[in-house]
């Protein structure tokens, strides 16, 4: 009698036929809040002046700041030092004029934020960067 009730008995490495998908359920509602939680966060607003309307070309003065590779800059195309800069720029403020900035691919960030920062100091609204424009294939 022995023999046959061993032989009723379930195999201990026969895979199981029903699959246990509640914690699978807990983990994905538990990930669906958390994107919920997180997508006010992650879309938080810069304000932006933009411009409006059609934009009509400057026949003033631009004004041209370069940093070359080794740190160094020109005012309209003139070497200058960097303490001569806050008032180069006032004088253009004053005046309503366009900056136009061109930085040299190998110069270093920080030493163009350094600059901009200065620009934006001076109170600069009118600011361009060049040479960065779209190559195009003849």
């Amino acid at each position: 009698m022995m023999a046959r009730a061993a032989t009723y008995r379930r195999n201990e490495f026969e895979p199981l036929s029903a699959l246990n998908i509640t914690p699978l359920i807990d983990v994905m509602l538990v990930l669906l809040i958390m994107l919920i939680v997180t997508i006010p966060i992650a879309s938080h607003k810069i304000p932006v002046d933009l411009p409006t309307g059609v934009s009509k070309p400057d026949d003033g003065i631009t004004h041209r700041l370069d940093i070359a590779a080794d740190g160094t800059l020109s005012w309209d195309g003139a070497r200058i030092a960097d303490a001569q800069l806050p008032a180069l720029l006032a004088s253009g403020v004053a005046a309503n004029e366009p900056l136009h900035m061109k930085t040299d691919a190998a110069a270093r960030y920080e030493r163009f934020d350094d600059v901009l920062a200065v620009v934006k100091r001076a109170g600069v609204t009118k600011l361009g960067f060049v040479g960065h424009e779209a190559m195009t294939l003849d």
